[in-house]
């Protein structure tokens, strides 16, 4: 199995099912930046052959773990099909799937009949006035609440609730979501606001430091370190002293983790991108049309040559690209 320049190997694939999105939250897809009629037509993104062909490729140089994302994948037509189909790849360990959630209530039993193991939901205010505010005036809390619920009516659990915390903007909301869920058996993950992409006007200001909300949490309802589940696991956990489960914090900012970073994200249109601030994708539909074995020689390559640590850079004040490829093409 190949290793990148730094010693890290390939283990985790996400990968980008459509560009397009219903919502248009400010950090990701801020409405004054992308158009309502954003997209490429069906024939520019991978067909279901393409991804099947591809997500084999990726598993035979080591990835073990598949997470689906958007813009917001449950646009993408005939989804269930398209997950059965790599439900039964081998090899294939973990497949799950990131959300906004406002179309899951709907959805949430097929997908999880056609294979689907975890879903990741994002959720960045329980106020309905914010929440709407922050979805760029296009969602209701409410309609993600009831895709939750679904969700568990169709054997989903624990889920990730995944909340973007800005300083100004939502801070209000963590121990609202800390109390809504704490107890529910699903995991909050708070995520520090990061430079990802070129149109969301991100400033450090604007961040809020992962040991802050920690403490804050603490000071309501104390809380002790877990252990990661594996090497490289994004989120440091924490769990409740009460016993009533587990929160985790993605300090991308303030805590730099690019040492154990195993991942690889590819776009709808099937482009390569070897870090979430990358600038540039490498085009994989040429090397894909030659078949798997081919495609994952070509993979294993292109990894070879990857040395991508921009949050140590960034850290460290370090030299760095200043353009990134935008959130929504290549999901968080």
């Amino acid at each position: 199995m190949p290793l990148d320049r730094l010693g890290r190997p390939l283990r985790d694939l996400r990968l980008s099912l459509i560009e397009a999105c219903n919502f248009r939250c400010p950090y990701c897809m801020p409405a004054d930046r992308v158009g309502d009629d954003y997209g490429l037509d069906a024939a520019g993104r991978l067909s279901f052959d393409e991804i099947e062909t591809l997500v084999r490729g990726f598993v035979r140089i080591g990835v073990s773990k598949l997470r689906l994302t958007g813009g917001e994948p449950l646009l993408r037509k005939r989804l269930p099909e398209l997950i059965a189909r790599l439900a039964a790849i081998p090899g294939l360990d973990d497949l799950a799937l990131t959300t906004n959630g406002s179309l899951l209530a709907r959805q949430a039993k097929a997908l999880r009949e056609a294979g689907l193991r975890r879903l990741t939901v994002s959720l960045d205010a329980l106020d309905p006035a914010l929440f709407r505010r922050l979805s760029g005036g296009r969602g209701e809390v409410a309609q993600v609440l009831a895709g939750i619920d679904a969700a568990h009516a169709a054997g989903f659990g624990p889920i990730k609730l995944n909340c973007v915390v800005q300083h100004g903007v939502n801070e209000d909301q963590v121990l609202p979501l800390v109390e809504r869920f704490r107890a529910g058996g699903d995991v909050l993950r708070f995520i520090e606001y990061m430079d990802v992409g070129n149109c969301n006007g991100w400033s450090q200001a604007g961040v809020v430091p992962s040991q802050a909300l920690r403490d804050r949490i603490h000071a309501r309802w104390p809380l002790r370190a877990l252990d990661a589940n594996y090497r490289g696991e994004v989120a440091s956990r924490y769990g409740f002293v009460d016993g009533a489960g587990e929160i985790g914090f993605v300090s991308s900012i303030s805590a730099p983790f690019c040492g154990d970073c195993h991942r690889a994200r590819v776009s709808a249109d099937g482009r390569l991108y070897t870090c979430l601030f990358a600038a540039e994708g490498s085009d994989l539909r040429p090397p894909l049309a030659q078949g798997e074995d081919a495609f994952a020689a070509h993979l294993a390559r292109l990894w070879s040559q990857r040395g991508d640590r921009y949050s140590e850079l960034r850290a460290a004040d370090a030299p760095r690209p200043r353009r990134h490829v935008e959130m929504f093409l290549i999901g968080g």
